[in-house]
């Protein structure tokens, strides 16, 4: 019996049969079907897929003709950073490894960002960060944006003032952890609008707001209505990239705009995204490390071409370590990371990756 070499969610290497790779797919896509009330793939998206995974070449590609957008958040973290960080550890700055990526790795677009990737530990050396962003802008030509997560669980203790709803709510008091999260949210939306201005004042091309609602649905309203004040008062392009699949009901009240925002999956996250004004949405679909990378895949491009569908704004999807269909591990394999990459632009019909 034929058997093809792939892997599973954690990264390690596999065989499987022709008949459990098409099996794997149906159920994929079927899940995510499931979990979102959207329509599952077509059949010949299915075969697409499986014609992906039995192909004997190790790095594949779209059509000619088809290629989109290709950015990166964290920048350069991947080549100055440990391998702890999912790094190579090569001896760069900022400036350089950026330019490493712009004229070496042809990227599209760029960030700048503080090792310490949050909003919160910016503020305070906010004219700092706008210093490299103004040297990086002096010495590059495509779109630069600065970017970071809102992160809003730096405001709760013992790292912030306001109380730990991880705390608050094993003890029953869900209306104080509730509070809590609103206090935090609205301090929160401050400092990203706070330090949105300073790099729009530096020159900066755009903001990204990075792994959104990481902290639940409390920081997915802080982020909106962060978005929504920077789209009226700045010229700055905005992304928001997600955390996850879908919005943890941390509060589990919150709205925008009418709208509950516990429970939401990238093709409802992405309207409300657009109504608060931002310009590109990365949807995030979160990789099951105890499946197949074709059932990871068929199951995260089910959710996508579902948000590509309902979006009127560019989709760009996050396809990197344990999201978007890639394996969970340090160093994702090149076969998968291409596959889940040509799968989003094919079947996903992103503008970007």
């Amino acid at each position: 019996m034929t058997t093809y070499r792939t892997r599973m969610g954690d990264g390690h290497a596999v065989e499987m049969s022709a008949d459990e790779l098409r099996r794997d797919i149906d159920a994929g896509t079927e899940e995510a079907a499931d979990r979102g009330k959207i329509p599952a793939l077509t059949e010949s998206e299915r075969d697409y897929l499986f014609d992906l995974f039995t192909s004997p070449a190790r790095v594949v590609g779209v059509e000619q003709g088809h290629e989109v957008i290709l950015t990166d958040d964290g920048s350069v973290n991947a080549l100055y950073g440990a391998q702890s960080s999912s790094g190579v550890g090569v001896p760069v700055s900022r400036e350089m490894g950026i330019r490493v990526y712009e004229r070496a790795f042809s990227m599209d677009t760029m960030e700048v960002g503080h090792p310490d990737y949050s909003y919160k530990p910016v503020k305070p050396i906010v004219a700092l960060e706008q210093q490299c962003l103004e040297s990086v802008l002096a010495a590059t030509i495509i779109p630069m944006y600065y970017g970071a997560m809102p992160n809003l669980a730096l405001y709760a203790k013992p790292d912030g003032p306001f109380g730990n709803p991880a705390d608050l709510m094993p003890q029953g008091k869900i209306a104080e952890a509730r509070e809590a999260q609103e206090e935090a949210a609205e301090v929160c939306r401050r400092d990203m609008v706070y330090v949105a201005r300073k790099m729009a004042e530096s020159g900066a091309d755009g903001i990204n707001f990075d792994t959104t609602a990481s902290a639940g649905d409390a920081e997915f309203l802080a982020t909106l209505q962060a978005v929504e004040e920077l789209a009226k008062t700045t010229d700055l392009s905005i992304e928001v990239g997600m955390a996850a699949e879908f919005v943890l009901g941390m509060h589990g009240k919150v709205t925008y705009d009418g709208v509950r925002l516990a429970g939401l999956y990238p093709h409802q996250q992405v309207k409300l995204v657009e109504k608060a004004g931002a310009h590109v949405f990365g949807p995030v679909v979160n990789t099951n490390t105890r499946r197949s990378s074709a059932w990871n895949v068929s199951r995260a491009v089910t959710f996508v071409k579902a948000c590509s569908e309902a979006a009127t704004i560019p989709v760009h999807a996050n396809v990197g370590i344990g999201v978007g269909g890639v394996p969970m591990c340090e160093t994702p394999p090149v076969s998968m990371v291409t596959r889940a990459s040509a799968a989003m632009v094919e079947i996903g019909r992103v503008d970007g990756l």
